[in-house]
């Protein structure tokens, strides 16, 4: 077994504490929902660094117990929840000076560390290597926490995720409870618990075992040179009091993907559409209009026809015109340019389509579906995308195309369970602060801390949304059970949810009366193993949040 221990001396990085300029900024991700108060933040540049950090840190606690103000990590600060940055978090190691992308001459692979962030990894690999980590279009998202909670992007349905190439991976561990350790745990490890804990960072998400530090990816595939590149969007004036045209849209999207490689396609669209990766805006009725973005190998001689033939599917029973997508949905700014299809080299489409969005408030939910929408589905997405209670232009629910190559593994390859998916949903609702409530003068977080009603319409819209949507379930998108009596639980269309898309309603029996916790939403049968791991790799949970994998003993 591959370890090191740093001696004590070694520098910890640079502490900032309360009371300095930069304190402000360091304390908060990119959800300006959750800022937290941390006795100090750790901002670390190399493995030794943090080793030292969190010998500090534990130094300061019993060695009997998980210490009571959280140790947390943040790489590119895109935690949806407050797992990073909660009212509980004493020490923040922020990771983002540790943000080198290269290839690693010793070990042959492709290293990535923790704090490169999407758009930095693809610059980095593409112009001197040629090649691409499958990874998401959200340039500021990082290494960190995307690799391991599975990663995936518009090259996904072509080469897969992001984790399907991961050969190894360095983590800062505390096996024994009171010393950190460095150990680098590799695909082909001799040492069976090196294994498991390699195949927990395949998707058993961030903040669970220890701190990753760097990635080593093997195989990386080359992108297209260019792509082909198409937004669209339909007026909502035409939609929101026509629901048959609305969900024949919605629907005919599912199905084509449900349909995928089958003879229940017409002849048109029994090719290969594997290169092919689009995101359907289902915007509230406030934005004006619901978008589609589509991304195709510009390589292949047939993509505008195969473009074509895939929008007249879409649209087949639709009615409605489309019109240039010239406004912000979610995290895509507008591409009004986009309404022709255009072909452009694929880092500059990379690039085109990199965004984030504004620092707001927000809060997210998530689903795997294994087929097309059902009727109850469609019906509930119109009703709760169209009320005139609730008019905010930056909610919306994000359909992504999924399956392809991302379904060749199986279940238990990898710690990411769901192999078997056609699309994968985002439902998204952003806000900013907005009301003087403490009569400052200005509008900030504090305002939130005393005003519950600036955050409380824009959560219980989607809540309630979520829950409606998945009436005939128990509120959330269970994993179907091979086991029971109930036809229609057997033929549920979803398949749990995404790690990286973190919810903590899922635990709570208000709004999840399914009978399947989170960890089994997330993780389905791979749960007891990412435990055993835990139970090996950090026996004292230092390492934990609110949906955390749990050690045995706890």
């Amino acid at each position: 077994m591959t370890a090191e221990q740093t001696i004590a001396g070694t520098e910890c990085g640079t502490e900032v504490v309360q009371g300095d300029d930069r304190y402000q900024a360091l304390r908060r991700g990119f959800n300006q929902r959750f800022i937290a108060t941390p006795d100090y933040v750790s901002v670390v540049a190399s493995t030794d660094e943090v080793v030292c950090a969190l010998n500090k840190y534990l130094a300061s606690h019993r060695s009997d117990e998980s210490p009571e103000r959280r140790i947390t990590v943040r790489s590119g600060g895109h935690c949806y929840e407050n797992f990073v940055c909660g009212d509980d978090v004493g020490v923040i190691l922020d990771l983002g000076r540790m943000d080198r992308a290269y290839l690693d001459q010793q070990t042959g692979a492709y290293c990535v560390e923790a704090g490169a962030n999407n758009w930095r990894v693809a610059t980095h690999l593409y112009a001197p290597f040629g090649v691409a980590l499958p990874g998401g279009s959200c340039y500021s998202v990082a290494a960190g926490g995307h690799v391991c909670g599975g990663g995936y992007g518009l090259l996904s349905r072509q080469h897969g995720l992001t984790i399907d190439y991961l050969y190894a991976v360095e983590v800062v561990v505390v096996r024994d409870g009171q010393h950190a350790e460095v150990v680098i745990a590799r695909r082909d490890s001799s040492d069976e618990q090196l294994r498991n804990l390699w195949w927990a960072h395949t998707g058993g998400g961030g903040g669970n075992f220890g701190v990753v530090t760097r990635y080593w990816f093997k195989g990386l595939p080359k992108p297209p040179s260019q792509v082909l590149l198409h937004a669209i969007a339909w007026p909502w004036a035409e939609l929101k009091d026509e629901p048959e045209s609305f969900k024949s849209l919605v629907r005919n999207y599912g199905l084509f993907f449900e349909y995928e490689n089958t003879t229940e396609l017409p002849e048109p669209l029994r090719g290969d559409f594997s290169d092919m990766f689009t995101l359907l805006k289902l915007t509230n009725w406030a934005n004006g209009k619901v978008g589609l973005i589509t991304q195709l190998d510009a390589t292949r001689p047939d993509g505008v026809r195969r473009l074509n033939a895939f929008l007249d599917w879409v649209t087949q029973d639709l009615g409605v015109a489309p019109t240039p997508m010239d406004r912000r949905m979610g995290e895509h700014a507008p591409m009004a340019g986009l309404h022709v299809p255009t072909r452009l080299p694929w880092l500059t489409a990379t690039q085109t389509l990199n965004g984030s969005g504004d620092n707001q408030c927000g809060k997210y939910k998530s689903a795997y579906m294994t087929r097309g929408f059902t009727e109850p589905q469609l019906t509930a997405i119109h009703d709760h995308l169209t009320r005139d209670a609730y008019d905010n232009p930056q909610a919306l629910l994000q359909v992504d195309s999924y399956g392809g190559a991302v379904n060749l593994p199986g279940s238990a390859d990898t710690a990411v369970y769901q192999r078997s998916s056609v699309l994968k949903l985002q439902y998204q609702t952003y806000w900013s602060w907005q009301k003087d409530s403490n009569k400052d003068g200005v509008t900030d977080y504090l305002d939130a801390a005393v005003d519950p009603s600036i955050a409380a319409p824009h959560v219980s819209w989607i809540r309630e949304f979520y829950r409606d949507v998945y009436e005939d379930t128990g509120g959330v998108p269970i994993l179907s059970p091979d086991d029971t009596g109930d036809r229609a639980i057997q033929e549920t269309v979803t398949d749990g949810c995404y790690i990286n898309y973190p919810d903590t309603d899922l635990d709570d029996p208000e709004w999840n009366t399914s009978g399947q916790p989170s960890h089994r939403l997330y993780y389905g049968d791979n749960y007891q193993r990412l435990q055993e791991t835990k139970e090996y790799w950090d026996p004292r949970n230092v390492f934990r949040h609110a949906q955390s994998v749990q050690p045995f003993t706890r």
